[in-house]
């Protein structure tokens, strides 16, 4: 993923100490660095010590935000001072970007308290926000209400907008993928196209013959089909699988990355049952685990929303989102429970060899489909347990009665508790699972759920909530 580029913005007020607004203007720009965040800001020779106070001012500030609209993902206010508010809410209004904007204020030293050195930034926040409220312009506050820009704690918030920026960044013109139609089974993928696209996400379709007819025309010895094979032995451990299986997915693998890559699509949802196996003789899991590894998100049995929800966990944190189901209990334990696919999770969730050679990832076939399919046409699986680690789950939905996007999402922990069984699997603590669940049901959410490795679940709902307008539920 890209760096984020902040627009910047350092507010100031006429009868307060311009010499704040220097100082706090190289630190801001020093932290920014810092953190990896690109800065597009006034010129300190342009306005009064590169502050914003004036209507000509504002009026250049959002001339520049403009001719960087294509880069700037958000915006961030700082406070040396008090601040003028009319000039910020004006130079937000008339950039017109419409990204997230951190509004941020800087300490007083109480041991400097003078009218040569007071700041009285921990009010100018408040007639920002008012300001910003009147105007209409969403924004995200930091933790602390005045706050050290050196600090871990703004850091910490730096981070987390920077993920919200990704987020919001991210999913407003994304393009998705749906390979194949729906399995007919699951009605509980169904989802709208168009209230999506309304929002900014774009579903690109192809069925699954076209997919199967350019795969078999495909030589073996092609180039890419060849690479694709390397590729994939050197992903996983593939020596249970047959040579014919392998190469049925490298050609697979070549025509799904190649369609994707014409069409610039970033996420994708397949079919993956039972036409795949009957027709062309393999699963696609390994496929799917190996694009979500590199945070190109594919999700299982064409559930598109459940592939909208792994991207924004995998924008927010940098990491590979997996799709899986919440699907068992753990022995009494309300707090627990066993989560498990087929599977396509991505490598990287996966105990490594190191920790445990029987629980590593592996190629096998897909245990639960072969019985009515055959075995030999159900290679390409990717089994293992999943590590140990704190998680982020999310799950998206569109409401289509009431034309509108729902979301819930939460933290907890992959445990390391006892459990035997196939495929890919974890056990999870989530605190008040049992309300989760009730939630889950009570709503008619999807049995699918989309994780990643991080915590993130505060970034991503402040995206969803006050950036994408979505009704989100978060469960403590």
């Amino acid at each position: 993923m890209k760096p984020v580029t902040l627009g910047v913005i350092v507010g100031n007020r006429g009868f307060f100490p311009d010499h704040l607004c220097v100082s706090g203007r190289k630190v801001i720009l020093k932290v920014l660095e810092e953190e990896g965040i690109r800065a597009i800001i006034t010129d300190e020779n342009e306005t009064k010590a590169g502050s914003i106070v004036t209507l000509d001012d504002a009026q250049k500030c959002a001339d520049l935000f403009k001719a960087h609209r294509d880069e700037i993902d958000g915006i961030l206010v700082t406070l040396p001072n008090f601040g003028e508010e009319k000039a910020i809410a004006n130079t937000l209004r008339w950039a017109g970007l419409n990204v997230p904007v951190l509004v941020h204020a800087f300490p007083d030293d109480i041991t400097r308290m003078t009218i040569a050195d007071r700041r009285d930034s921990f009010c100018g926040k408040m007639s920002v926000c008012n300001n910003l409220t009147q105007y209409g312009i969403p924004f995200t506050l930091t933790s602390m209400h005045t706050v050290d820009p050196e600090s871990e704690s703004f850091r910490v918030d730096l981070r987390r907008f920077a993920s919200v920026c990704r987020v919001v960044r991210g999913l407003r013109n994304a393009r998705f993928g749906a390979i194949g139609a729906r399995p007919a089974a699951f009605n509980t993928v169904r989802y709208s196209e168009k209230l999506l696209e309304r929002t900014g996400i774009s579903v690109e379709t192809i069925d699954l013959s076209e997919i199967f007819g350019r795969a078999t025309r495909l030589q073996t010895d092609d180039p890419k089909v060849k690479a694709k094979l390397e590729q994939i032995q050197s992903y996983v451990p593939t020596k249970n699988t047959p040579g014919e299986a392998l190469t049925r997915m490298a050609k697979l693998g070549v025509v799904i990355e190649d369609w994707m890559a014409e069409n610039r699509l970033v996420a994708s949802a397949l079919q993956c049952w039972t036409s795949m196996e009957e027709f062309y003789g393999v699963v696609p899991c390994t496929l799917m685990s190996m694009m979500s590894n590199t945070l190109i998100p594919s999700a299982c049995e064409t559930d598109i929303a459940g592939a909208v929800g792994m991207l924004a966990l995998a924008l927010a944190s940098g990491k590979p989102s997996a799709i899986v189901d919440w699907n068992n209990n753990y022995g009494d334990d309300p707090d627990k429970g066993v989560i498990f696919h087929c599977s396509n999770l991505p490598k990287d969730l996966f105990l490594e060899a190191s920790a445990s050679q029987e629980a590593a990832p592996q190629m096998d076939y897909q245990a639960i489909i072969a019985g009515s399919v055959g075995r030999e046409n159900t290679y390409g699986t990717v089994v293992g347990r999943l590590k140990a680690v704190p998680f982020t789950y999310c799950r998206v939905s569109t409401d289509d009665l009431n034309g509108r996007i729902l979301a819930y999402l939460g933290e907890g922990h992959l445990t390391e508790d006892t459990l035997k069984t196939f495929g890919g699997y974890g056990v999870v603590h989530v605190p008040n699972f049992q309300r989760l669940l009730a939630y889950i049901c009570e709503n008619g959410f999807e049995h699918h759920v989309a994780i990643n490795p991080s915590l993130v679940a505060d970034a991503v709902y402040e995206a969803f909530t006050k950036y994408l307008g979505w009704q989100v539920y978060y469960h403590h």
